[in-house]
């Protein structure tokens, strides 16, 4: 591995770079990328197949905290941050985010596969079929609601090592708000994932046999720097994007890619 690591440094350099542009324009987190990337790349290595998942998950979440607050600053200057919501799920995100990487700590690798090529395909769907005109209800939900909802965000986004973007721009729109809105504020939920999941990563994993080199607990730190710089670099490029683009048709081509990759990793969970 350790002869490896130039090749190792430059697939997470493409990866990175492009994870940061699709985290910021989608507002999805880079993580459906980044997951997927690491785990490959850690399998053509050798890396063992029992935390290699586990490996891609974790380092996936230590790099969203970058992403998560280059690309809400770019929204906020924009002025489309609802910073209400996010003050009001933020904590209920982190908690469900902190049980799911505990959860995730624990079960076989095949298993976070099976999550995360579920919830990919979910999310691919969404974009190749949701409507910003869907409706559910007419504002954000309040009390035991948005506590059972956020912790749901942030567990599941744990478990396949993304922003919380992914569902919670999902969520936003379905409740009233206007899709430009939901990207920008979405984006700061990873902050409340990453920090208290790639913790828990690294308490969980610390002691587990076959990590790469360099690793602490399940966060591998050559790809936390790598990803972190570079996603950091191009996620306010792609939250500029968003708002000068067609995502319209952005959307359909990502959707499609996101269910190729979800077919994939599904496929090496099952064999």
């Amino acid at each position: 591995m350790h002869a490896d690591l130039p090749l190792f440094s430059l697939a997470l350099a493409g990866a990175g770079l492009f994870a940061g542009l699709i985290g910021g324009l989608f507002g999805v987190g880079g993580g459906i990328v980044i997951v997927p990337a690491l785990y490959h790349v850690m399998g053509v290595l050798g890396v063992d197949d029992d935390v290699r998942s586990h490996v891609a998950v974790a380092t996936s979440l230590s790099t969203i905290l970058a992403t998560s607050w280059r690309s809400l600053a770019t929204h906020a200057k924009a002025g489309a941050v609802d910073f209400a919501v996010l003050k009001a799920w933020t904590p209920w995100i982190a908690i469900g985010a902190l049980a799911g990487a505990i959860v995730a700590g624990f079960v076989e690798g095949d298993v976070l596969l099976l999550v995360f090529g579920v919830g990919l395909l979910l999310i691919a769907a969404n974009m190749a079929f949701g409507r910003d005109t869907w409706r559910l209800a007419q504002d954000m939900p309040a009390g035991f609601g948005r506590g059972v909802i956020a912790s749901v965000i942030g567990g599941l986004s744990a478990m396949m090592g993304i922003g919380g973007g992914a569902f919670g721009v999902t969520v936003m729109t379905l409740c009233g708000r206007p899709i430009h809105q939901a990207v920008a504020t979405a984006s700061g939920f990873g902050a409340a994932i990453a920090v208290p999941a790639a913790l828990a990563n690294v308490v969980t994993g610390w002691n587990a046999p076959g990590l790469p080199p360099f690793s602490a607990g399940y966060v591998n730190l050559p790809g936390f720097v790598i990803l972190a710089l570079l996603t950091s670099i191009t996620a306010p490029i792609g939250a500029r994007l968003a708002h000068r683009l067609d995502r319209a048709r952005l959307k359909q081509f990502f959707a499609v890619f996101l269910a190729i990759t979800a077919a994939n990793i599904l496929w090496e969970a099952l064999k």
